[in-house]
């Protein structure tokens, strides 16, 4: 009897093993969900916008694209890590979740998540309102030294990118000014052009177009070189050689999903992006406004993001920044 008990329960659950398998490799079998979580205009939404069409003709399913901005981005990831782990919700995001731990701003970062693919990196762009008297980087600062806490700064909250280029900057003397909130660099963008804040630090494929279009003044690139699509805008290090030491670094863009998603859906995201991510038009797209692509995922892109945490992390504490140790929540020092 007991014998006969168990084949009949085998044999009961052979067709659920077999439904569940079917379902993996159906996947995906509806429209996915990306949230970004910047708003429209911005370099992550941006990037993600141009990048998501190619995806989908290799996924053969829609991703419908939402944007669920605030909380220094922390909203839209929360938003996601709240959704069933079936890999049909990603996270369209940028590098501050890495620093969500040391600015006490979420328990949640991106060691909740999988890298589906890092898309590209960016170099950051510190641009000013077109009518500012300042055309150089030194003399934003010399005027920010002799008006302390008047003159407003653009930002997309603690941890962005806005916050720690002006926190490096600050590193070499006082550097005080007013910091105004925004859900992105591209209402960011929008506020410099009408008046409603000052300067701001940009990732270059949210801001070339602007530049080139005269809509916003660029005082330099943070970058030891000029960039190529913006040639005629000197490198931070022009006005002060000390920042070199802190270069490389920018902004990136990628795609998270869940920790915990199947395989199955795992392996079929990531070839979908890198399938799109390799699309001319996309790479030509990043290229000409002065990103790098990176495409990756994986160990590879684990090692670059536990790279640019250690250092972002540890630049944070040194200037005073940081609200927890980084040593605290075992983030090496860069070495």
């Amino acid at each position: 009897m007991m014998h006969r008990r168990t084949l009949l329960g085998g044999l009961a659950a052979a067709p659920l093993l077999g439904a569940t398998a079917a379902q993996a490799q159906a996947f995906p079998s509806r429209d996915l969900l990306g949230v970004i979580q910047w708003g429209a205009g911005g370099a992550t939404d941006v990037t993600g916008r141009a990048v998501t069409p190619h995806v989908e003709a290799a996924l053969g399913q829609k991703i419908v694209l939402q944007n669920r901005t605030g909380g220094t981005g922390a909203i839209g990831l929360t938003y996601v890590h709240g959704q069933p782990s079936d890999g049909y919700t990603l996270l369209y995001g940028a590098e501050n979740p890495l620093l969500y731990k040391v600015l006490n701003i979420s328990r949640l970062d991106y060691t909740d998540f999988t890298p589906i693919c890092l898309l590209a990196r960016s170099v950051p762009v510190i641009v000013a309102n077109k009518d500012k008297p300042w055309n150089t980087l030194k003399e934003l600062v010399e005027d920010v030294r002799r008006n302390p806490g008047r003159i407003r700064m653009a930002s997309t909250g603690p941890g962005g990118q806005a916050h720690v280029v002006s926190t490096m900057i600050g590193s070499m003397g006082p550097f005080r000014h007013i910091s105004v909130p925004f859900d992105g660099e591209g209402p960011g963008l929008t506020a410099i052009q009408g008046g409603h804040a000052d300067w701001m630090t940009v990732g270059s494929g949210a801001v070339a177009e602007h530049v080139r279009a005269g809509r916003v003044k660029a005082l330099a690139v943070f970058n030891e070189a000029p960039l190529p699509s913006l040639p005629n805008v000197p490198p931070a290090t022009a006005d002060y050689p000390e920042l070199a030491r802190l270069m490389p670094w920018g902004s990136f863009y990628g795609v998270w999903a869940k920790k915990d998603i199947p395989d199955a859906a795992r392996e079929k995201l990531v070839a979908a992006f890198r399938t799109g991510a390799a699309n001319p038009q996309f790479t030509q797209l990043m290229t000409g406004n002065g990103n790098v692509v990176m495409n990756t995922s994986g160990a590879e892109a684990e090692r670059f993001l536990a790279r640019w945490q250690s250092v972002t992390a540890w630049i944070l504490q040194e200037a005073g920044a940081a609200r927890t140790d980084p040593a605290t929540l075992n983030i090496p020092r860069p070495s």
